[in-house]
């Protein structure tokens, strides 16, 4: 029981550190005080109008604590506090009683706001401010969505645009692109097999409850959290269990038409650079070869590994669009085998379909 409660106190927005929220205090102490002194500014000293509404703390909340939620984007916090605030007027206007005023004001506001896709959590106050707020904001009639919310929120908006650039975060929101060039609406090739965002759709549909995160965030969150545990589940295997070990290697100084032939002959995606004395100097592929020269004149940096490191240390370098193998070497350098990203889906496969039996024999 004392661990449940203790659970009740615990940061529930996932990935922030104290970093991030120190960050986000920052933030709101700029926007906040940015928002009360330009607004104050623009109205002049004479303005009987308030400076700021209180709904602008907790949108500074969301727009500086949780800059990646759909209600902290620009056009909820713009969008849903200027529509929420006329709808608590028009509420008013229609002199209702209080109890009847204030329920009907916070429900026809999320009921707007959801209609315009501008769902915005601080709304609701700003709703029930148009209607409770005293004598000067009744008088502002259909001005209050104006002056102050919609000058209170483009301010604070115009802050924390700043202000998330320069703290190095993404904002306004947008779920990180794929890698490959020309088609950026792709993920990277790691994460496109397994979970879909039908798969999400459904899961969704099934718990039946809503949170707070964008669809395509939630899915790539998932994708990553998928092939993490593919990765840790082929984590005993290690290089020298699937490497290939009778690997075609070229000279630095050999033409590069020669080693051209040579990974055509032996059909394989790259070729492994080494010295006379069969030590590694780098790699060379198919691309680097359409020239004309020595391979040293063209040959890239390799990834490598060791015979006893697990290939769940590399499969991040064979996931990606840059490597296509992964060269492993003695402790003089000296090439014993290459591991591909057939050999890692090889091991995987065999995992998959006898996951208990043992590491592949040496």
């Amino acid at each position: 029981m004392s661990q449940q409660w203790i659970r009740l106190f615990r940061p529930i927005v996932a990935g922030a550190t104290l970093k991030d929220r120190l960050i986000a205090s920052l933030g709101s102490l700029a926007g906040i005080a940015a928002m009360t002194a330009t607004t104050a500014y623009v109205l002049g000293p004479d303005s009987s109008l308030p400076v700021i509404v209180a709904p602008m703390g907790a949108s500074a909340v969301l727009l500086f604590a949780v800059p990646t939620s759909p209600m902290a984007q620009p056009w909820p916090v713009f969008g849903g506090s200027i529509i929420s605030a006329a709808v608590g007027v028009a509420v008013a206007q229609a002199g209702l009683p209080l109890a009847l005023s204030v329920s009907l004001a916070v429900c026809l506001a999320i009921l707007a706001m959801s209609a315009t896709r501008s769902l915005h959590p601080p709304g609701g106050a700003a709703a029930l401010t148009a209607v409770i707020g005293g004598q000067t904001i009744t008088d502002l009639g259909f001005g209050f969505p104006l002056v102050p919310v919609a000058l209170n929120a483009c301010i604070l908006l115009a802050v924390g645009w700043v202000f998330h650039f320069v703290a190095g975060r993404s904002y306004p929101h947008v779920t990180a692109a794929g890698s490959q060039p020309g088609n950026q609406a792709d993920m990277p090739p790691r994460l496109r097999t397994g979970i879909t965002p039908e798969d999400v759709d459904g899961a969704l549909e099934a718990v039946g409850e809503s949170f707070d995160i964008e669809r395509s965030d939630l899915v790539r969150l998932l994708a990553e959290a998928e092939w993490r545990a593919a990765v840790r589940a082929g984590g005993g295997i290690s290089c020298s269990d699937v490497m290939s070990r009778h690997v075609a290697t070229v000279e630095a100084m050999l033409p590069a038409r020669e080693a051209r032939a040579t990974l055509l002959r032996r059909n394989v995606r790259t070729l492994p650079v080494t010295n006379p004395s069969g030590q590694l100097l780098g790699i060379v592929g198919l691309r680097q070869l359409l020239v004309d020269g020595n391979v040293a004149d063209y040959m890239l940096v390799a990834d490598t590994a060791t015979p006893d490191q697990k290939i769940s240390d590399i499969m991040p370098l064979l996931a990606s669009e840059e490597s296509h193998g992964v060269v492993v070497i003695d402790e003089r350098g000296v090439v014993l085998g290459i591991v591909t990203q057939t050999d890692v889906l090889a091991a995987m496969a065999r995992l998959a379909l006898a996951p208990g039996i043992a590491p592949l024999a040496a």
